[in-house]
């Protein structure tokens, strides 16, 4: 499956045959305190960083129309983001994931994200674009 932006997240998720709970975690894209002349310079490009998860948000497919909405959500509960990491999480048949289902998944994305364990998320930058990080 192909997934170059969220509207394709959206539509693979609500064609799935169990129904679905999408896992965001909102992270800002930092140069820590001890980056180097190299670092800095980089950063100033648009390259590196660190990643601070920022908050974390659970929603079904049918609670997003798209993602303008998810953005405006998350523009009034929080603080700026530069990067959003998805997920999903099956449920049983005729029987969707919860919120509560969703809240040690969600944790160990935010923790996972925290040590650079990326690879099993999805990346979006703040237009809904899926990025490849290296």
């Amino acid at each position: 499956m192909d997934i170059s932006t969220f509207d394709d997240l959206l539509n693979a998720a609500r064609a799935q045959p169990q129904p679905q709970r999408l896992l965001f975690v909102f992270a800002a894209v930092e140069l820590p305190d001890d980056a180097g002349p190299a670092e800095r310079e980089a950063f100033e490009q648009g390259h590196g960083g660190a990643l601070v998860p920022q908050m974390c948000v659970d929603k079904s497919p049918e609670e997003l129309a798209s993602f303008a909405q998810l953005q405006q959500e998350a523009a009034q509960m929080g603080p700026a983001w530069g990067m959003v990491f998805a997920a999903a999480m099956g449920g049983k048949p005729g029987k969707p994931p919860t919120s509560q289902d969703a809240e040690k998944p969600l944790q160990d994305m935010v923790e996972a994200i925290k040590q650079g364990r990326i690879q099993n998320f999805i990346p979006f930058d703040p237009q809904g674009r899926a990025v490849q990080l290296n």
